[in-house]
């Protein structure tokens, strides 16, 4: 999956599959994580987000996507 750089303390890169709705996301600490079934629509929020970080921690992970760890 391709992945674009964001602006962020915690996260390097972020990309989306619209065809699987699967966010992933690359920390900066390492770890790559896949986030299954979410919005095109919370993807382009978490791009605009003045903070990425809280965005996903409030958007993605607290919403309760599916997750997966993937080899980076």
């Amino acid at each position: 999956m391709n992945r674009v750089p964001v602006v962020s303390s915690n996260v390097a890169e972020v990309g989306y599959n619209p065809e699987t709705k699967t966010l992933e996301v690359a920390f900066i600490k390492g770890g790559v994580y896949q986030y299954l079934g979410v919005p095109l629509s919370v993807y382009k929020g978490l791009l605009a987000a003045p903070s990425v970080g809280r965005y996903l921690d409030a958007n993605v992970k607290k919403a309760g996507y599916s997750v997966r760890k993937v080899d980076s």
